[in-house]
């Protein structure tokens, strides 16, 4: 016995859709034991610190070197510090448009103090810092998509 297999072209092409608009890379939708999963290609782009190249050959005053793209380069979703997106949505700086951010890059932040919002199907969740530290890595923007368990911010 032979089943026809129906896709339901117009959902897939709304749920690409809503991929290029939120800048995910992948969604899925069930509805009546029906299942789509879409995902696509993500452009990633790395941006590495620069790092003087200080040796015996060189003086201090010599450009900085680009650091090359290589195992010993700073794998910031295994740092101690990291503070990781709990969900995938979309992150807020500030509590409303308009109004201060909760931290800025060199704040000094206290364990439980609101770091930022993660806002996922339309309910705001208030990521919280775990531990007290000073934030030195701040990864994402205001309004900015993000994924589960991407880093969002360094807290040493």
């Amino acid at each position: 016995m032979t089943s026809k297999f129906n896709i339901d072209g117009e959902a897939v092409r709304k749920l690409a859709e809503i991929l290029v608009e939120t800048d995910l890379s992948e969604i899925e939708y069930e509805d009546n034991g029906s299942r789509i999963y879409v995902s696509r290609k993500a452009n990633v782009q790395a941006v590495l610190p620069q790092q003087m190249v200080t040796n015996s050959a060189q003086s201090f005053t010599s450009t900085p070197a680009p650091i090359a793209a290589t195992p010993q380069t700073t794998d910031w979703a295994r740092h101690p510090g990291a503070v990781r997106s709990p969900m995938v949505g979309t992150a807020y700086l500030s509590p409303e448009p308009g109004a201060a951010n909760f931290i800025k890059l060199g704040d000094n932040v206290s364990a439980g103090q609101t770091l930022l919002i993660v806002e996922a199907m339309k309910v705001m969740n208030q990521i919280k810092a775990p531990h007290a530290g000073k934030i030195t890595q701040l990864f994402v923007a205001d309004a900015s998509p993000v994924e589960y368990d991407e880093p969002l911010m360094i807290i040493e």
